[in-house]
């Protein structure tokens, strides 16, 4: 009985650490393959030119955005951003679109979004962009933002609107 028990003793630790080894290294496999995936990642990167009107638009929204949400936000930074982006006489309608609605016009919100997109409108205008303007998880506003030949600001409105 004794050589059965001491035949049975190396089968069950050999098994036991079989398992322990698998048990070990497949976690520490699978956490190594998902460290060297994450670390393979390209870094983000965003191409524009300053004569492309979409990257001009996105520019705009992005430094407006920041100058209204950031330390001393509002003041002179917004106000400048608007005389290099909006043309002058757009402005003056920005404004006005501000006193009835109680809004900034730009954003046409009373609070600064928590995320944006701007996206090309293609080949039927060149010169417009979708903004995507999202708050939270509620519904995005769109908005419609053209430019002139001298990357004017000229209009901001959603689809359908006919306040040109």
């Amino acid at each position: 009985m004794n050589s059965t028990t001491t035949s049975r003793r190396p089968g069950r630790r050999a098994a036991l650490v079989a398992g322990l080894v698998a048990a070990t290294a497949l976690p520490l496999g699978l956490t190594a393959s998902a460290e060297a995936t994450a670390g393979a990642a390209a870094p983000r990167s965003v191409i524009g030119k300053p004569s492309d009107p979409v990257t001009r638009i996105a520019d705009f929204y992005g430094a407006y955005m920041d100058a209204q949400s950031g330390p001393g936000s509002g003041g002179k930074l917004v106000t400048e951003l608007r005389k290099f982006y909006v043309h002058a006489d757009y402005l003056k309608e920005i404004e006005a679109w501000e006193r009835r609605n109680h809004a900034d016009g730009v954003l046409r919100a009373q609070n600064v979004p928590a995320k944006w997109t701007v996206t090309g409108k293609g080949t039927a205008g060149p010169r417009e962009a979708v903004v995507t303007l999202t708050w939270g998880d509620g519904p995005a506003t769109r908005l419609i933002v053209g430019m002139n030949r001298n990357h004017k600001v000229i209009h901001i409105g959603t689809e359908g609107e006919a306040d040109k």
